[in-house]
């Protein structure tokens, strides 16, 4: 794509519009005008005699072009940078939307939060109907997804106002799994050479928690939520995952915790030996996460487990005793059909697990999908956007309630990622992590730390750093010792910045 943008507006936030319209497009410094190669220019400006922003959008598309022109008046209280981004979100959409024919559902909210514009606008006291209205008639939200947000929001902000004062969680990455799905991007490990390295990275890791334990607590900080993820967690041996559980306990008590979770995964990596592990050092949520319940698809993207295989490991979780199992689907998967994922989602609804995550399929430039599948993109989303639909309505009618949610660039459709759970059974370490309203310390390879200041999280930004581990596992066992103390010094920097 050929992009011109001129005026005071983040480059990066018109690219992300531009998405919408133009799923998997890139931005090229030396892109040349052709057939097939969309062109638009953007430009804002600012009028201070009637404070208002105009923006102006043109995209070209062969021997197409469509115009609009969007003026806001600066009357709300919020910042003028994000008029500029009101004006400039609406002309790209009218422009787009005429050249293309095509009403994007979540309008022009292009973030990965949209529950977060529903939390401030009710944050503000606009309330449940007037925040649907601004959402529809101001963002351009199809009323479906205007709810689903505010529904989120208001789920959010009920966990959040029980959260406690100078609380953190802590994020442990176990980057391995037994195979790579065609639809991965994660750092994750799969190939004999590297999953050898597993008894190393673990002794790396349990040394980087007692490091980031003696930090929390110097801090003052109390742990809330501990979440294990990867990768696949459970490409730990029993052995592994028990060594990784006695250390913890070495420095909290398990029980104390709000929420902790074992992202197992992989139905083939889940035994009862690792389940009994869990449950007894006080894991409280786990994953089991088939996809999809159909074996010609899960071949297809390279799961190498079967259906079968899903419903002994899910039988097994049940039978655990562990209080809470969440279960992951994709939704618009290469292959996959309406009807095929409308059995899935009744047929995991029938098992009754305390949490179901609806994702939807998203195209990542690493993944092998996209190098396999040059038309792996899709503008409308094709059957994912009645599947979406479809999850939303069934698990509402069965007792299930939205309580978290996340939007990923090149998704099918410009669809989004839903967690449902029943009453009292929500993910806490989800919305945390997602809304940026509690600092995560994280560990392992490809963790992300995000320090948080914020004085009210429905209204005010927070202040956030961001710290980064190594991202490949042969990178974060080299990571030396003047890093990791540098990454410490920040920590306690942030921290005490403003504290004086």
């Amino acid at each position: 794509m050929i992009l011109n943008v001129s005026g005071d507006i983040n480059r990066y936030y018109v690219q992300t519009l531009c998405m919408v319209f133009f799923p998997g497009t890139t931005f090229g410094q030396n892109e040349q005008s052709a057939d097939g190669v969309p062109e638009v220019t953007v430009d804002v400006s600012r009028d201070m005699t009637d404070n208002s922003v105009t923006a102006y959008a043109c995209i070209k598309l062969n021997d197409k072009i469509c115009e609009a022109t969007e003026t806001v008046n600066a009357d709300e209280p919020i910042t003028i940078a994000t008029h500029e981004a009101i004006a400039v979100g609406r002309a790209i959409f009218a422009a787009g939307n005429d050249l293309l024919g095509h009403t994007p559902p979540w309008g022009i909210l292009t973030g990965v939060r949209p529950a977060k514009v529903a939390a401030g606008l009710l944050g503000m006291g606009k309330g449940v109907i007037k925040t649907k209205k601004i959402l529809r008639d101001e963002y351009f939200l199809t009323p479906q997804k205007a709810a689903l947000a505010v529904s989120v929001a208001s789920a959010e902000m009920k966990q959040i106002k029980k959260m406690a004062e100078n609380s953190c969680s802590l994020y442990i990455s176990i980057p391995f799994c037994p195979t790579r799905c065609a639809y991965c991007s994660f750092v994750s490990y799969t190939t004999k050479r590297l999953l050898s390295m597993i008894d190393e990275y673990l002794e790396a890791l349990l040394c980087d928690l007692d490091d980031t334990f003696d930090t929390i607590k110097r801090l003052g900080m109390t742990v809330s939520t501990v979440y294990i993820g990867g990768g696949t967690p459970t490409t730990l041996s029993t052995e592994g995952l028990v060594r990784l559980f006695n250390k913890i306990e070495e420095h909290i008590d398990p029980a104390t915790l709000l929420e902790f979770t074992l992202e197992a995964g992989r139905p083939d990596t889940i035994t009862k030996e690792k389940l009994d592990a869990a449950r007894e050092h006080g894991v409280t949520r786990i994953s089991v996460n088939p996809q999809t319940l159909n074996d010609n698809i899960l071949e297809e993207i390279g799961r190498r487990h079967t259906v079968e295989d899903f419903y002994r490991a899910y039988a097994l979780a049940k039978e655990s005793g562990i209080k809470d199992i969440n279960v992951d689907l994709i939704a618009g998967l290469p292959g996959d059909d309406f009807k095929n994922f409308s059995e899935t989602i009744d047929k995991i609804i029938e098992l009754k697990p305390t949490n179901i995550t609806v994702h939807t399929f998203s195209v990542k430039k690493a993944s092998d999908v996209l190098r396999n599948n040059s038309g792996a993109y899709s503008l409308t989303g094709g059957d994912a956007a009645k599947s979406v639909s479809y999850s939303q309505i069934k698990t509402k009618f069965a007792s299930y309630k939205p309580y978290y949610m996340y939007r990923q660039k090149n998704t099918v459709g410009n669809l989004e990622n839903v967690g449902f759970s029943l009453d009292g059974h929500e993910g806490l370490y989800n919305i945390y992590m997602m809304e940026e309203i509690q600092t995560i310390f994280a560990v392992g390879a490809g963790a992300v730390t995000k320090l948080v200041k914020c004085s009210d999280p429905f209204v005010t930004k927070p202040e956030m750093k961001r710290l980064f581990r190594p991202k490949y596992p042969y990178e974060y066992l080299r990571m030396t010792d003047e890093a990791k103390e540098k990454q410490k010094s920040e920590i306690f920097e942030f921290f005490a910045k403003g504290a004086e």
